[in-house]
């Protein structure tokens, strides 16, 4: 009886330890801006210099758009790793890196110098510095309290659900709108465009509305399909919540056919992503999207890895999209890989929960917290999809995100990417104002009636 009383004392500790674990000592947090960048990555250089020193990251706001320009036109290709030197370079690479070397012949991966580009508005800085002190996991780690939001709640993380927060909550603008085109790309390389406008915007940069804005959410997402002519007009609402336990992700899709708005609750976890033809699921969306709690994430350390960084080439506007789209993969000479260090985050599906993803495993960019490759793997436990994030630095604004991400299907031969916008008239728009309002309900009726 003594043993199960002790047995039980111990979960019901590790129970609450779970819920608020966190937050980190003063003295810890003051290492933020000192040996450590303000958003918590190593500010030294490797051990060999290949990965240089954080020194600020590169801004330029005399820029309008970085689409079309290359700060770093001039820089050459170090070298390329291809199938017949893979094994040169495999301590760098991921296990689905790997394995696309392994299953397209023609694969390679061009490595520049790595320039630590990736900076943020410096009005983040101290609102990280404040959560590293302050904000808290509830539940196990499927929700946070006492955080700043738009920024990272855990820039020195302590388990691997920490880390995953890092990457969901990342700042991406606070308020833009963007017209992009996702690619569900046949195994012989067709494809038929899907255009895309979405919008993303956290509460504090809505222009009016603000006193309106939830508290629990983290941001608002929408999403309208206009083209093809077949699916123009479905138009996806998200309400995503911070502390998922209190309430889950508020979801909500316009059908044009049906003419009609009802709520999506399976726009989230392995529900079929919009307009993807079974190449993704909903949190494949940005790589990682939603709740984290159908997983135990591990931290398991970090590791220097060849990842896709400052890819300004790709999103040249000079570019057509056949250029980019090809059979297998995207075109490879187009894409710049640099060394850089990555945090390894192993998520292992509960057991009793069901996802048809048994494990991820997420490279999380330390420099940004972007989930920069994640391995998938089946129910069998064989490694089936591949994610990469295309990462560059929207240095005219201070926001790293994506030119583009791709999802891998090994098994099929398929893919499906999106993020690219060589052939569309407008691209990234950061100087939106929009209300509260524009994300009800009524504003998803009227955006799918125009």
């Amino acid at each position: 009886m003594n043993k199960l009383m002790l047995k039980a004392g111990v979960f019901a500790l590790s129970v609450i330890s779970a819920s608020v674990a966190a937050k980190v000592s003063p003295d810890e947090a003051a290492r933020l801006g000192q040996d450590l960048t303000p958003i918590g990555a190593e500010k030294a250089a490797n051990a060999d210099g290949s990965i240089p020193a954080w020194s600020g990251g590169y801004s330029d706001s005399s820029v309008d758009q970085v689409r079309g320009t290359n700060p770093f036109a001039d820089d050459k290709i170090l070298f390329t790793i291809t199938s017949s030197n893979l094994n040169e370079y495999r301590d760098n690479l991921t296990p689905g890196q790997i394995a696309m070397f392994e299953k397209y012949p023609d694969y390679k991966m061009n490595v520049y110098q790595t320039r630590r580009t990736a900076t943020y508005p410096d009005e983040l800085w101290p609102k990280i510095q404040k959560n590293a002190e302050n904000a808290e996991l509830v539940a196990g780690g499927n929700g946070i309290q006492d955080y700043e939001t738009t920024t990272i709640p855990f820039p020195i993380p302590e388990s691997g659900v920490e880390a995953v927060w890092n990457h969901i909550t990342r700042f991406r603008g606070g308020a833009v709108t963007r017209h992009v085109a996702q690619f569900p790309v046949l195994s012989n390389g067709d494809f038929v465009p899907v255009e895309l406008k979405e919008t993303l915007v956290f509460p504090e940069y809505l222009a009016t509305g603000r006193e309106e804005a939830d508290d629990n959410v983290l941001f608002y997402f929408l999403q309208e399909v206009e083209a093809p002519a077949r699916l123009t007009g479905t138009v996806l609402l998200v309400h995503e919540t911070i502390n998922q336990v209190k309430e889950g992700r508020r979801a909500w899709i316009y059908n044009a056919g049906q003419r009609r708005v009802r709520r999506a609750p399976n726009v989230a976890y392995d529900g079929p992503g919009t307009a993807s033809d079974g190449l993704r699921t909903s949190d494949n969306l940005d790589m990682y999207n939603g709740a984290p709690d159908k997983y135990n994430w591990e931290l398991k350390g970090k590791k220097e890895v060849y990842i896709p960084y400052n890819n300004y080439e790709i999103m040249n506007p000079e570019l057509d999209y056949d250029d980019i789209i090809q059979e297998g993969h995207m075109n490879q000479d187009l894409i710049r890989y640099e060394k850089h260090r990555v945090w390894e985050v192993e998520g292992t599906l509960k057991d009793g929960e069901r996802h048809i993803y048994s494990k991820r495993t997420m490279y999380l960019d330390e420099d940004t917290w972007t989930a920069s490759i994640v391995d998938h793997y089946d129910g069998r436990g064989e490694l089936w999809r591949v994610g990469e994030a295309i990462n560059t630095q929207f240095y005219n604004v201070n926001v790293p995100w994506m030119a583009a991400e791709a999802l891998y299907d090994l098994s099929s031969g398929r893919y499906i990417s999106l993020g690219l916008a060589n052939e569309e008239s407008e691209y990234m728009i950061w100087d939106i104002e929009p209300e509260r309002e524009d994300f009800s309900t009524n504003a998803l009726r009227r955006a799918g009636i125009r």
